[in-house]
């Protein structure tokens, strides 16, 4: 990260809610194929969230620490907020000056550009205004929600029309379409199960190369990171949801690659 500062652009996009098991098994059935081009040799990386919903996963990811790798550490972080005594700061390691990635990057010259999806990204209360506040702009309608099936084509047009066509460019996007209620994508469901919360997954892979042209248009190469937030349970253990300690919450998918401009 360290080296890409500057000439790239970043994205960042949190597929709220994806359960690792769900993306990797849909991935080896081949009903991802989009993501399958371009995650790292053809699969995601297994890793633990740092958190176990949305907001506080959210405010670690911002302040440095992303999903971490299974295998023992320390293990070095892309970028990091300085402070004394960390052990995965390394040479590679961005650090910045600022209590948060976003407004470190402003500092370097980035535009910053959030388009939520769920509650926490809602700006509809106060508490719902303090992720979104760390950008230069943010943006959120009931359209991007997890109450539309057509929620992750809203963000994308949305995003189309505020993109800028020049500068560096910090994009954040945080796709609520495998967030409850999903059942939606399954046609004739009831209630939402594994199987609709792979629908959903399914739905968000035909539209992720809009995405990805939409990264790489801007005549620069973009750095990306994709993953989950955390995962959620479908009764496990007698379990629904998530903000609690499962291995179904706390494993997550990750992925970490480049696009050149015009890649897509």
């Amino acid at each position: 990260m360290k080296s890409l500062l500057g000439s790239h652009d970043l994205l960042f996009v949190t597929l709220d809610t994806l359960r690792y098991d769900v993306a990797a098994a849909l991935l080896v059935r081949g009903r991802t194929p989009n993501l399958a081009k371009v995650l790292p040799g053809g699969a995601w990386e297994r890793r633990h969230t740092p958190a176990s919903f949305t907001y506080a996963a959210h405010h670690a990811f911002f302040g440095g620490f992303l999903p971490t790798p299974l295998t023992p550490g320390p293990h070095e972080r892309p970028f990091a907020a300085r402070f004394p005594g960390s052990t995965t700061i390394g040479a590679d390691t961005w650090v910045f000056d600022a209590p948060d990635v976003v407004t470190g990057l402003r500092a370097e010259g980035y535009h910053t550009v959030c388009v939520g999806g769920v509650g926490f990204f809602a700006m509809t209360s106060a508490q719902g205004t303090v992720l979104p506040g760390l950008f230069d702009e943010a943006h959120w309608t009931r359209e991007f929600g997890v109450t539309n099936p057509a929620c992750f084509e809203a963000q994308l047009a949305r995003l189309a029309e505020v993109v800028p066509a020049s500068g560096p460019l910090f994009t954040f996007v945080n796709v609520a379409a495998l967030h409850q209620p999903n059942r939606h994508y399954l046609p004739g469901a009831g209630e939402d199960s594994l199987a609709s919360h792979g629908a959903a997954l399914e739905y968000v892979d035909r539209h992720v190369p809009t995405l990805l042209r939409l990264a790489t248009s801007r005549g620069r190469p973009c750095r990306v990171i994709v993953c989950s937030d955390h995962g959620t349970a479908y009764g496990e253990d007698g379990h629904t949801g998530h903000r609690f300690a499962h291995e179904v919450v706390w494993t997550v998918p990750y992925a970490e690659f480049t696009l050149e401009a015009g890649a897509w």
